[in-house]
């Protein structure tokens, strides 16, 4: 791993990539998500303050336990002056997220327990199965693919 220079303050793409382990073009994205922030040299290039490092080992960690980049982003614009997430930080969002992530994992039991029993069954049927058809109201009144109500064809015309 490339070694920065602790004078050095300001990182470029490729550093912050090397350093990070996050792609440049994660980088790019991330930055297009409003996740981390770059400034620009008088030649248009990406320099990164250093913190940057932190902020993006804070955002993979919580992609990797599957919080969407839209929440990442909203905590991170919780923190006072941008500044870079600490341990209590962490602490904190995980422990909001750790609802939504509790369900989340309900669902996907759920999900797992209904697969099985659709394999078992093996019918697929469009009408009843749970999974491409769960919660249907309106299967309780017409089957099909129909939301809407049937156009009826118009009269022929005589001539």
């Amino acid at each position: 791993m490339p070694q920065i220079p602790q004078t050095l303050h300001e990182l470029s793409v490729g550093q912050l990539s090397a350093r990070s382990g996050a792609a440049v073009s994660a980088l790019h994205f991330y930055e297009s998500k409003g996740l981390i922030t770059s400034s620009r040299t008088s030649g248009n290039q990406r320099r990164y303050s250093r913190d940057a490092l932190r902020r993006v080992a804070f955002v993979r960690a919580a992609q990797r336990v599957g919080i969407p980049l839209a929440t990442i982003r909203d905590a991170l614009a919780e923190l006072p002056e941008e500044r870079t997430p600490n341990r209590e930080d962490w602490a904190r969002l995980s422990e909001a997220w750790r609802k939504e992530l509790d369900e989340r994992i309900t669902q996907l039991h759920r999900l797992r327990d209904h697969l099985t029993d659709c394999i078992g069954c093996g019918c697929l049927s469009l009408e009843t199965c749970v999974l491409s058809n769960p919660d249907d109201i309106n299967g309780e009144k017409i089957t099909g693919s129909r939301l809407m109500p049937e156009r009826r064809q118009p009269a022929e015309r005589r001539p």
